[in-house]
């Protein structure tokens, strides 16, 4: 999540109060009891691996996107969380509660 300006009623521009507020919302989730995850650079195993998750990570997320269906602990989802930007784990493998969207669509 990015904010590049806020406009407040005064006339003055700030971001860090909504940056700030997105924060306080932003719910961590936990990856798969026992798994490393790849993070990757889009939402779908073709993409490149970024970085591998340790096992017991919780990971926050930012928006979620349709991808590669993809079969894990978690069921079987096309869903894929945004964790940092352009960084993406399959949702199959992230205790969300759900089996839909958590957060909003990645635009």
């Amino acid at each position: 999540m990015s904010v590049d300006r806020v406009e407040e009623a005064d006339g003055s521009v700030g971001s860090e109060a909504v940056t700030t507020a997105a924060a306080a919302t932003l719910r961590y989730y936990s990856v798969a009891p026992g798994v490393r995850l790849n993070v990757r650079s889009g939402p779908s195993t073709s993409y490149r691996v970024v970085r591998v998750l340790a096992e017991g990570a919780k990971v926050p997320i930012w928006c979620q996107t349709p991808g590669q269906s993809i079969t894990g602990p978690y069921g079987t989802s096309n869903i894929w969380d945004n964790i940092d930007d352009g960084q993406y784990v399959s949702d199959a493998y992230v205790n969300t509660g759900s089996d839909g969207y958590v957060a909003s669509r990645c635009a």
